[in-house]
């Protein structure tokens, strides 16, 4: 119960990565806020859940949770939601940046993407990030401690050929902007970090082909420990960085990728 006492926000959590980083924190001792644009988010991509919300399932291992359907691109939800997490759980320790993802369609080529898509795609994983940090910034200062995690991606570190222009360059700014927060909220005694995902098996990414046959013995290719990974390998560093494991890190991005990285 590394985080008995502990209160965490985790955005996009109704299903995928952010619900098993809210579980995953809960079963640290954490009381945590789960936060989605639909908390019924997981019936989309026939994720089954052990009770009828993310925050239900977390209140079944004894733990404090509230559901927060918010948009986080929206800084006045955000705001509210900040708000509500204080009034009601008292306090604010654990930031986890989830919410975003290649959710633009189209092929996104830096020559041409229309700056529509390019904006929207700012918007969901960006600026979603900056409104959240930004909101939570504030209560950690005061309080002088917290750890916040934003959500990169392989993505932002490798240019992986042409195409997906815009989701590229919106985690390459989280990545920095990571940077930039720990280099201010250091004195302050908060952390900030950023995890780098790879291939990983996500409820949006089987429903989209990422676990057939043919798709898995392409992307194993290009993994030293050869498969791809699940939800709660991403969990595991998010457990480091919010512990008191991590506390002399910060300003960092750590890939988990399994070694997608090393090609």
């Amino acid at each position: 119960m590394k985080l008995e006492g502990r209160v965490a926000i985790v955005t996009g959590a109704a299903r995928g990565l952010g619900r098993a980083y809210a579980l995953h924190l809960a079963r640290l001792g954490a009381d945590v806020v789960v936060n989605d644009i639909d908390m019924q988010a997981a019936r989309v991509y026939g994720e089954e859940l052990t009770a009828n919300t993310v925050p239900d399932e977390i209140r079944a291992q004894g733990r404090r949770s509230i559901g927060v359907e918010a948009d986080v691109t929206d800084r006045a939800q955000v705001d509210a939601m900040v708000e509500r997490t204080i009034a009601e759980l008292g306090r604010i320790d654990i930031l986890v940046n989830n919410a975003g993802g290649a959710l633009v369609p189209g092929p996104s080529f830096a020559s041409s993407v229309p700056e529509a898509d390019f904006r929207r795609m700012m918007d969901i994983n960006f600026w979603g990030t900056v409104n959240c940090c930004q909101a939570v910034s504030g209560p950690m200062k005061a309080q002088r401690s917290g750890k916040i995690v934003t959500v990169g991606s392989q993505a932002g570190l490798r240019s992986q050929g042409a195409g997906g222009t815009a989701y590229s360059v919106a985690k390459a700014a989280i990545h920095h902007y990571t940077r930039k927060l720990a280099s201010e909220l250091g004195p302050h005694n908060v952390n900030v970090n950023c995890i780098a995902p790879g291939w990983i098996l996500s409820s949006r990414a089987i429903a989209a082909g990422r676990n057939s046959p043919e798709t898995r013995a392409r992307l194993e290719a290009e993994i030293a420990l050869g498969r791809l990974g699940w939800p709660e390998d991403c969990a595991k560093v998010v457990e480091f960085l919010v512990t008191d494991l991590s506390d002399y890190v910060t300003g960092q991005v750590i890939p988990v990728c399994g070694g997608v990285c090393m090609f």
